[in-house]
């Protein structure tokens, strides 16, 4: 636990980032195994290549029988990665009631991704409420995955959702390439469930789980929330150190970053990196979620502290950031995730009116992907 942490006094916009990710719904029944992982290498498959997403060997059976037979993990692999967030969470779902995504609605979403982009790899938030057919679904696709186990403040679920990772983990050894405990639990909760953190991490290496395991946060909680950045607590029990940058909440939150442009913010994303891997010298840094909302149109706000109007949203933008940076990240042989691959229509009323607009692809039917992005 990391209950002692120095708390700073000034707190970058994406400390301060409203998250409402794919949780699990706590008065659903958490089935057995839920979300997806993604991966770390992308694979070479063609854009175009046709899916083989509905093979009737993969798309009804149960996790036991999904697994692979040999069930031998695969050495971690230093390829670099580039991969995209991926919740089926779209149209009207909602991860907090209601129903759960369908294997035809995941099926139709991995397909899209695979015919209309570059990615071969994906990183998914949970692992429970049906969401773990995603794994069988991206092993039938040759997509790789970074699997989130969800953790929030309610404890029960928070061991269903081990449990379930575990499960996940051991039955898709191939697929499977990296785990986190939790996403950006300490910037929803400070320290209040740095245990729940440590719970999991624990678990997961008393099960003999063999792949990489984190805790991904933003960079602001792995710099301690501390300027220059200090080692978190939490640097010693992790096998790799997964971050997310957003200038784009910089932009309204920081004090010390208040004003990145999207023609900065590529550099922005590779200095945090850089100030990272200057504090955890013998870990991989891996950017774990970066992008740029993609509408309203020209819509913009202020930064709390300077009132200055610095970040624009808009699809030509979201273009320039997300290929400069996957360029950058390119040249330094490193790895990023772009957030995300569909837009989900519920984020508004957690991240405002631009939460639903950070999709490559559209959040409705026919999922309509941008036509912008460079080639790997």
């Amino acid at each position: 636990m990391a209950a002692d942490q120095s708390t700073a006094t000034e707190k970058p916009a994406v400390a301060d980032k409203p998250i409402a990710a794919d949780k699990p719904a706590a008065t659903e029944k958490p089935v057995s195994t839920d979300k997806p992982a993604t991966t770390d290498k992308p694979v070479a498959t063609s854009p175009d290549q046709p899916a083989a997403a509905d093979k009737p060997a993969t798309a009804e059976k149960p996790i036991a029988e999904l697994q692979h037979k040999e069930n031998t993990p695969v050495p971690p692999s230093n390829e670099r990665m580039q991969c995209a967030a991926f919740s089926p969470y779209v149209g009207d779902l909602n991860p907090d009631h209601g129903a759960h995504p369908s294997r035809e609605l995941i099926n139709e979403l991995l397909d899209k991704l695979v015919k209309e982009t570059r990615f071969r790899c994906i990183m998914t938030y949970g692992v429970m409420n049906g969401l773990e057919y995603v794994f069988a679904a991206a092993e039938a696709r040759n997509l790789k995955v970074i699997a989130i186990i969800w953790l929030d403040d309610d404890v029960a679920v928070n061991t269903q959702s081990i449990n379930s990772g575990i499960e996940v983990a051991r039955a898709f050894p191939q697929t499977i390439l990296k785990l986190s405990c939790g996403s950006e639990v300490r910037t929803r909760h400070g320290n209040a469930f740095d245990g729940e953190i440590t719970r999991c991490i624990d678990s997961l290496r008393k099960a003999g789980v063999t792949q990489p395991i984190t805790t991904i946060d933003t960079w602001w909680e792995w710099c301690n929330r501390s300027w220059p950045c200090k080692q978190s607590s939490f640097g010693k029990s992790v096998d790799w150190i997964g971050t997310n940058i957003f200038p784009w909440w910089e932009n309204k939150h920081s004090k010390i970053f208040p004003c990145v442009p999207a023609k900065k913010a590529a550099d922005f994303h590779i200095a945090r990196l850089k100030d990272l891997r200057k504090t955890y010298p013998k870990k991989d840094v891996i950017l774990t979620e970066f992008g740029w909302p993609n509408g309203p149109a020209g819509g913009t706000e202020y930064n709390v502290h300077t009132k200055q109007h610095c970040g624009v949203a808009g699809r030509k933008n979201q273009m320039k950031v997300v290929n400069q940076t996957f360029k950058k990240l390119a040249q330094k042989n490193w790895s990023g995730v772009v957030f995300e691959a569909f837009s989900e229509n519920w984020k508004p009323s957690n991240e405002g009116s631009f939460g639903s607009y950070w999709g490559l692809c559209e959040g409705k039917p026919p999922y309509t992907c941008a036509r912008g992005l460079n080639s790997k």
